[in-house]
C-alpha cells in the first residue's frame, strides 16, 4: 500500500424521512442561525422545503432561505449568498439539493468566514482557506458526491471559467440522504448522475500508482454496482433499491475512498469543466462526451491497467492480447454511456462540431495558457488536450 491520509468526517443519516431530522442534525453540529440554500421551484412544490424548514424551526433555529441556484453553480450567485449570510449573521449553511446547491453552500460558507477576501481568490489558488462556516446537506440527487467530498466547483460566469477547490474545510458536517427524494427526477438528470458517479471513480482508478490492491478492489466493486443499478434507476426512478444503491455509491465515489494511496488524476473532469463552463452543458454530459477520446489517447501508457478494468469491472472474457482487452473495456464504457442516452462526442453534446479555433481555445484554457499539464497517468500538455478535444469532435 502507498502512504495516504484519509479523513471523512461527514455524518451520514440515510433512509426514508431522513430530511425530517434536519433540525436535530444542525443543533448537534452547533448551528443556531441557518441560511438554507436551495435550487429551483421543485423543492417548494414537492413540499421538501416546508418539511425541512419545519424541522429546523421545531428545533428552535432561526432560518433564512436563499433559492435560485442553477446547474453549474455561478460565482455571482455565491457572492450574493455570502452577503446574505453576513447580513443575516448565519452560523450554519444548509444545502437542500444536489451538487450545485451543495457546492454553492460551501462557497458561501468559505466567504462568510473570510469576509475580507473575495471567494474567487480561493478557487483560483491565490489564497488558502483557513476557516469556513459549518455546512450540512439534504441530498436530492445522486451525482456529484459533494455531500461527503472536500471539493466544490464554481463557474465565473463573467469569464466562463470553471474551477474546483479542494480543502478539508469543504467537508460537510452531515448529509441527510433519503433515496425517495430522487423519485421525481427526470431520466436525463438520473443518467447524468450515474455518469458523474462512475467518472469520480474512473478518474481515480486510472493512475500510475501500483500496489493499492484493496483500494482498487473497492473502486471496482463500486463501478460494478453503478453499472448494474444505474440503468435500473434511470428506467424506473421509483425503484428504491436502485436509487438507494446509487445514492450511497455517489457519496463513496467522491469522498476519496476509491483513490486512497494515489494522486487524484481527474483529467476527464478537467476536460469536461471547460465544456460545461463555456457552453453551460450538464456536467455529466460533458464527461461522457470526452471520456472515450481521452481513454483511446492514453490507454497505451498502461494497457494492462485498462485490461484489468475490462476483466474486473465489466467481467468480460480476456482477449488474446492486452491491447485488445484494454480496448474491450473502453468500448464497453462508451456503449454504457450510449445506453443511458448520454453523448459520447462533442457533436452529440452540442448539436454541432466545434471549429478549430474553438477547440484551440478549450485546450488553451484547460492548460491555463500552456502553463500546466493535466494528469500523471499520461501527462497532457496543451497539444495533447487539443488532440483529445479534436478526436471527441469527430
Amino acid at each position: 500500500m502507498r502512504d495516504f491520509t484519509f479523513c471523512a468526517p461527514t455524518e451520514i443519516i440515510f433512509g426514508a424521512h431522513a430530511e425530517e431530522r434536519a433540525g436535530e442534525a444542525v443543533v448537534k453540529h452547533g448551528g443556531s442561525r441557518v441560511l438554507l440554500v436551495y435550487g429551483g421551484e421543485s423543492a417548494k412544490k414537492s413540499g421538501l422545503l416546508t418539511r425541512v424548514e419545519k424541522s429546523l424551526m421545531m428545533a428552535g433555529l432561526t432560518v433564512k432561505t436563499l433559492g435560485g441556484v442553477q446547474p453549474n453553480p455561478t460565482l455571482s450567485f455565491a457572492r450574493k449568498g455570502v452577503l446574505l449570510a453576513l447580513t443575516f449573521q448565519a452560523d450554519f449553511i444548509l444545502a437542500v439539493g444536489g451538487g450545485s446547491v451543495i457546492d454553492t453552500a460551501k462557497a458561501i460558507a468559505v466567504g462568510a468566514a473570510n469576509p475580507h477576501t473575495d471567494i474567487w481568490a480561493y478557487w483560483t489558488g491565490k489564497s488558502a482557506v483557513h476557516a469556513a462556516l459549518p455546512v450540512g446537506s439534504v441530498l436530492t440527487i445522486s451525482a456529484a458526491g459533494s455531500e461527503t467530498s472536500d471539493s466544490a466547483v464554481l463557474t465565473d460566469d463573467s469569464r466562463k471559467d470553471k474551477r474546483g477547490l479542494n480543502t478539508p474545510f469543504n467537508r460537510p458536517r452531515f448529509a441527510l440522504m433519503n433515496p425517495e427524494l430522487t423519485f421525481t427526477l427526470s431520466p436525463k438528470q438520473l443518467a447524468c448522475g450515474v455518469t458523474d458517479i462512475l467518472m469520480h471513480t474512473l478518474d481515480r482508478y486510472f493512475t500510475p500508482m501500483q500496489g493499492n490492491e484493496l483500494t482498487d478492489a473497492l473502486a471496482e466493486a463500486l463501478m460494478r454496482t453503478v453499472i448494474h443499478y444505474g440503468p435500473a434507476a434511470v428506467q424506473n426512478p421509483q425503484d428504491y433499491q436502485a436509487q438507494s444503491e446509487m445514492m450511497w455509491a455517489g457519496s463513496l465515489s467522491h469522498n476519496n475512498l476509491t483513490g486512497l494511496g494515489a494522486d487524484k488524476e481527474f483529467a476527464v473532469h478537467q476536460l469536461g469543466h471547460e465544456l460545461s463552463g463555456r457552453f453551460g452543458v450538464p456536467h455529466g454530459e460533458s464527461l461522457s462526451a470526452v471520456w472515450g477520446a481521452w481513454a483511446l489517447y492514453v490507454y497505451k501508457e498502461d494497457p494492462a491497467r485498462f485490461a484489468r478494468y475490462t476483466s474486473n469491472v465489466w467481467r468480460l472474457a480476456a482477449a488474446t492480447d492486452i491491447d485488445s482487452a484494454a480496448r474491450q473495456g473502453i468500448d464497453a464504457t462508451i456503449r454504457f454511456f450510449t445506453s443511458l442516452g448520454m453523448p459520447t462526442g462533442l457533436q452529440q453534446l452540442l448539436g454541432r462540431q466545434l471549429s478549430s479555433s474553438e477547440l484551440c481555445e478549450l485546450a488553451d484554457k484547460c492548460s491555463r495558457g500552456g502553463t500546466r499539464t493535466v494528469s500523471k497517468f499520461k501527462p497532457l500538455a496543451k497539444e495533447d488536450l487539443l488532440r483529445i478535444y479534436t478526436a471527441a469532435n469527430n
